[in-house]
């Protein structure tokens, strides 16, 4: 009794294991019933057309405070208010009277002290004056002519110049006000081309590029398109909105675009043909992402690198090419190497059960 009982405990065992091998080999074929059904959809090259839209503010090319770089008496202006002026044009011209009469008495000092020294140095040749009173006189001439110096150097700062070519603003102050360093007199600024800077979220930074082109929009032009191109791009995200600062220059010969002016800007950038495949096709697992793809009614898990994303596809940089056919609904029932049936295809012939007709 006791070795039938053993007898039948192994015969379980032995049923219970050609069940389980059983299963996998189903499993593996697709499921009990078969290959497992799936939906499938073939992978296309498509025209992908980089865009980004921003919010930016114009600014001047170059822009300015004019201010005085000494305190005086304003004297006289030699713009008006709107003029355009060139590099190097005199703007302001402020009172000078104590100025030239320093410069006037400095000149005097340097002349004496050199008249001094050319005696003196004649006298030195005959040992009739020492080398170190000759060397005291030397140095005085050489303080007398940076005094000389300072005194041009001041009386330069009297007359304000145009550092740059542009466009001056309104005047803030009149003839014969007192001005000092940190009065402003008026603005000057470049406008033959606008700096627009705008902030663009870090997941673009693989599509932004130096020279790329730019649209922008004002409303205050609402049928006029700006064109531009990308001039620079800033090395820092912000830590907060973790965007990233990029400055666009846009060409303003007519001067229509004003420094502050609020603008919209459309970005684009030309991919050309990309693989692009079904989102719903990507598996991922970790952090790497799968597909499988279907030939010959067999499907095979491949790895794949992804790309930009776009509404319901994802761009494929490597693992698929255009016109291979994955799997878009099924996924979960499919193994790699496993036999599907494509829903509205035929099933495929397993390898491993002969043909009807040949048996």
């Amino acid at each position: 009794m006791q070795q039938l009982r053993k007898l039948l405990f192994l015969t379980a065992i032995l049923a219970l294991l050609a069940a389980c091998e059983e299963e996998t080999a189903a499993s593996a074929r697709g499921g009990f019933g078969g290959p497992a059904t799936v939906i499938t959809q073939q992978v296309e090259l498509q025209h992908i057309v980089d865009k980004i839209d921003a919010l930016g503010t114009a600014n001047a090319n170059e822009s300015i405070e004019i201010r005085p770089r000494i305190s005086s008496l304003i004297e006289s202006f030699a713009f008006t208010e709107g003029q355009n002026v060139m590099a190097g044009d005199v703007l302001v011209q402020l009172e000078d009277n104590e100025i030239v009469a320093g410069l006037t008495l400095a000149e005097a000092n340097l002349s004496e002290s050199r008249s001094l020294y050319n005696r003196s140095k004649s006298l030195a040749d005959t040992n009739a004056i020492s080398a170190s009173t000759l060397d005291q006189l030397l140095a005085q001439v050489r303080v007398d002519e940076a005094s000389v110096e300072a005194a041009k150097a001041r009386l330069d700062n009297t007359v304000i110049r145009a550092p740059f070519s542009g466009r001056v603003g309104l005047r803030r102050v009149s003839p014969g006000s007192f001005v000092n360093t940190s009065t402003v007199i008026t603005t000057l600024d470049d406008v033959s081309q606008i700096k627009l800077d705008f902030a663009v979220p870090a997941m673009f930074l693989t599509v932004l590029s130096e020279g790329m082109n730019i649209s922008a929009q004002s409303l205050v032009y609402p049928d006029r398109i700006f064109e531009g191109a990308v001039a620079s791009i800033d090395t820092r995200l912000d830590p907060i909105s973790r965007a990233v600062q990029v400055r666009a220059v846009i060409p303003n010969e007519d001067g229509l675009l004003k420094p502050g002016m609020f603008m919209s800007v459309d970005l684009q950038r030309d991919r050309g043909e990309v693989v692009v495949a079904p989102e719903q096709a990507i598996v991922p697992e970790g952090d790497n992402q799968y597909v499988y793809v279907v030939a010959g009614g067999v499907a095979e898990k491949r790895r794949v690198q992804l790309g930009r994303r776009i509404p319901g596809f994802v761009a494929i940089e490597a693992g698929l090419e255009a016109g291979e056919s994955v799997i878009t609904e099924g996924t979960h029932k499919v193994r790699d190497g496993a036999a599907v049936e494509v829903l509205g295809q035929p099933a495929a012939q397993r390898p491993d059960r002969p043909d009807p007709d040949l048996t």
